[in-house]
Formats: structure tokens, C-alpha cells, sequence
């Protein structure tokens, strides 16, 4: 019998690329907000000559803007990372451009490498670092635009609500 409750995808849409529309150039829904990503990502010439790398602070760049959304530029040199935190009622398209990552949340960690693309939703705890000894550089797309960071502490209590892209 089928219905509509038996249908499930496995896996994780976003590794599954036939299926993913071309990036249109103001994004609505969360695979063409990934999309987008994907498409800044590939243009290395946009992006590339803008990175710098900060030793004493994560270095960030509004890349762009667009309807309700912001494109955020980030460098991240070895040993630098961000505290827990959330994007307050932001969504986020989070995807790496060169180096390694790591993303620590309440289901654990990760290793996120060029190419790799997190999705989260307004409330998602997490804290992205730089545990590789080679700098990485990141895109992060956020809708609505950023307008809080709220800082968690170990057990996820929101601390502070400093706006800096991660």
C-alpha cells in the first residue's frame, strides 16, 4: 500500500547532485539556498582574491546580499574556532571552501572538508573549529539575514548575543 506517509529519502538530499536545481539568483528554498552555495563555491575567482587570514581573529566578509539573505566570506587559520552558538531565528547554509573544518554539536562531530555543505535551522547549537594545521576558508549563507548569534555555554545556555558570522 502507498501513501503519502510511506514515502521517505535516504540519506542526505544534498549528496544526491541530479536532483538538485541550478542555483537561481534569489534563492527561496533551502536546496537553492545550497545551490547558491555551490555555485560561489565553484566560482574560485569571486571569492578567492578577497580571503585574508587574521592570527589573532577569525576574519569575515559580506560576500553578498540579496531578498532577505546574506552571504558571509570566512578564514579560519589553525587553532581558531567559533564558541557554541546559534543563529537566532536565522537558517544557514554552511559550506567549505578550502581546508578542514570540524562541527561540534549535541549529536557529536564532525570533519567537513571542501565541498561539504551543513544545513541548519534557527536554534541549531553548534561550534565550528579549526583543528587541522593548514588554514580553511568557509561560505555561509543565512536567511533571514544575521541579526543575532546568541553564544551558548557547554550545556547550551545562551550566554551573550554577539553578531559574527560563523
Amino acid at each position: 500500500m502507498n501513501s503519502d506517509n510511506d514515502l521517505q529519502i535516504a540519506g542526505d538530499l544534498l549528496e544526491v547532485q541530479h536532483l538538485l536545481q541550478p542555483a537561481r539568483e534569489h534563492p527561496v528554498t533551502v536546496a537553492e539556498f545550497a545551490g547558491l552555495a555551490r555555485s560561489l563555491a565553484a566560482d574560485r575567482a569571486q571569492w578567492e582574491p578577497l580571503v585574508q587570514y587574521d592570527a589573532t581573529s577569525r576574519w569575515y566578509h559580506r560576500l553578498r546580499t540579496g531578498p532577505g539573505y546574506e552571504v558571509w566570506l570566512l578564514s579560519w587559520v589553525p587553532g581558531q574556532g567559533s564558541e557554541p552558538h546559534d543563529h537566532g531565528r536565522s537558517s544557514g547554509v554552511l559550506t567549505v571552501l578550502e581546508g578542514e573544518l570540524t562541527e561540534r554539536s549535541e549529536s557529536g562531530s564532525r570533519a567537513l572538508v571542501p565541498g561539504a555543505q551543513r544545513v541548519f535551522a534557527p536554534g541549531y547549537v553548534h561550534e565550528v573549529v579549526n583543528d587541522a594545521i593548514e588554514p580553511a576558508v568557509s561560505l555561509h549563507i543565512y536567511y533571514p539575514g544575521l541579526t543575532e548569534m546568541p553564544m551558548h555555554s557547554a550545556r547550551c545556555a545562551p550566554t551573550s548575543q554577539d553578531v559574527v558570522p560563523a
